[in-house]
């Protein structure tokens, strides 16, 4: 195909733009939640608050270390593109699909459904009668009863909202941009204004830094795996950090403002997370954030009074809109290199030819997405991959090794600070939480806390790939050859 019929994607995005993308693509909803479950599992404020820059070091770590292989690499893709330079094809195939059928797909549907969720605060969303809910089951094996119509008003505004953010970044990377730094900035600065109201504003106590919750009160009576668990939460806060690596093609001299970008957003994020969490600390005893259902409302209420509610509400809706744009905006390039390299369907990897966007590739994620929401099976399906995400950010940080085996001569616009001892530690905390993930599953399922082993779930799911890399690699990318 020629270009004139498949015109290469332009590159419109600059650093400002790169670096709210990282934001956006971080900040959802999980700020918002987190922290009461995570409160209960360590019962320590101080030690909750180490999670959180232990976490956000960590992510740092693994973003100097991306930073890296996204300056020597800057094709649309991203790690895609880099898992086929450090492990070729299989491996690269497999990080694709898993991002295709849940991880960003699911991640899209369960923070688009936590925005329409939210829009109850403000309009009322129409719900079908309890018996029709019930009257269509699904059951999935390992899974459970899945029920199609249960909530069909928050689904119906999911989906609806999916589509539209799709339209939009179906017109133009710049339009989608130009949203993505809008709403970034938008929660950041909201999160600020709350963080201020409520340290100078309020009357809560210094004293809740050292408070401790008593053994009877925590969700786990180990404290060990309770701070894997805290970590894991922490972990899912700070996840989608790399996906401007995606977008690489159209971002203005990647190789520069991509290590720029994922530096600068991810020091803002952890930033963010450890100001709203000393404000909530500040605000809320121990033994109240660990009860909480909703952390950020119940310290809103404190700080904002009748009115900390609707705030509340306001922010997550704010917050988790920019991510969902910024997570369809990005994806959408994955299943495009795929294709363009035969490893996809051939038509996922046409731009359009006015607009310049990966638009087949944009509808089909929309599509499969909108599936996911009303099988409602998402957020169990993302919980089973987390695990997965993981490693591969293993891998991906284990390949700048190879790299340098392999493009010793290779221009290196950014090589990461203090290597080898940054990737390394990345690598061994990767491997250690994925290890203890497994381990906390398995301890989980023998308690009968857990009806399956998720991590191993998760691994079952991303071998479904597995047949069709066969098959993409038979018929589709001899073709191409």
């Amino acid at each position: 195909m020629t270009e004139k019929h498949n015109p290469k994607l332009k590159s419109e995005l600059g650093l400002f733009t790169t670096v709210a993308i990282v934001v956006g693509a971080v900040i959802g909803s999980g700020i918002f939640k987190k922290p009461a479950i995570m409160a209960s599992q360590v019962g320590s404020t101080k030690l909750l608050l180490a999670i959180w820059v232990v976490a956000g070091l960590i992510t740092l770590f693994g973003a100097l270390t991306n930073s890296e292989v996204a300056g020597l690499i800057s094709e649309t893709g991203g790690q895609y593109i880099f898992f086929q330079k450090m492990y070729g094809e299989f491996v690269a195939f497999l990080y694709g699909w898993a991002i295709f059928i849940v991880i960003q797909t699911g991640s899209i549907a369960s923070i688009t459904y936590v925005f329409a969720e939210y829009t109850q605060y403000f309009v009322h969303l129409p719900r079908l009668p309890v018996e029709i809910e019930n009257s269509f089951i699904i059951h999935i094996p390992y899974i459970g009863n899945i029920l199609p119509l249960e909530n069909l008003g928050v689904k119906a505004l999911t989906i609806i909202i999916v589509m539209l953010l799709t339209l939009i970044n179906y017109y133009g990377v710049r339009f989608g941009g130009t949203i993505s730094s809008f709403f970034s900035s938008s929660k950041v600065l909201i999160i600020l204004f709350f963080v201020l109201v409520a340290l100078i504003f309020t009357n809560g106590s210094v004293s809740n830094f050292s408070s401790v919750l008593p053994v009877s009160e925590m969700g786990n009576s180990n404290i060990f795996l309770g701070i894997v668990a805290a970590m894991s939460g922490a972990f899912w806060a700070y996840d989608g950090w790399n996906n401007v690596t995606y977008l690489a093609g159209e971002i203005k001299e990647p190789q520069v403002n991509i290590p720029k970008g994922l530096f600068l957003g991810t020091v803002i994020v952890i930033i963010v997370y450890l100001l709203i969490n000393i404000a909530y600390i500040y605000v809320l005893p121990i033994n109240e954030m660990a009860k909480s259902t909703l952390v950020a409302a119940d310290a809103a209420t404190r700080v904002l009074g009748s009115i900390g509610g609707g705030f509340v509400a306001a922010a997550v809706m704010i917050s988790t809109f920019g991510t969902s744009n910024g997570t369809i905006m990005a994806s959408a390039r994955v299943y495009y290199a795929m294709s363009n390299r035969g490893m996809f369907f051939k038509s996922i990897g046409k731009s359009h030819i006015k607009y310049l966007t990966p638009a087949n590739a944009l509808w089909l994620q929309a599509v499969w997405t909108a599936i996911l929401v009303l099988s409602g099976t998402f957020d169990i399906l993302t919980d089973m991959l987390i695990f997965v995400s993981w490693i591969f950010y293993l891998l991906g940080a284990a390949g700048i090794f190879i790299l340098r085996k392999k493009m010793p001569n290779a221009h290196r616009p950014y090589r990461v600070f203090g290597y080898p001892y940054i990737p390394i530690i990345f690598i061994i905390f990767a491997f250690f939480f994925v290890v203890f993930t497994i381990y906390s599953d398995l301890i989980g399922y023998i308690e009968g806390r857990y009806r399956i082993i998720n991590s191993l779930f998760g691994l079952m799911l991303l071998s479904t790939g597995i047949p069709f890399y066969f098959i993409f690699k038979k018929y589709f990318k001899t073709k191409l050859e």
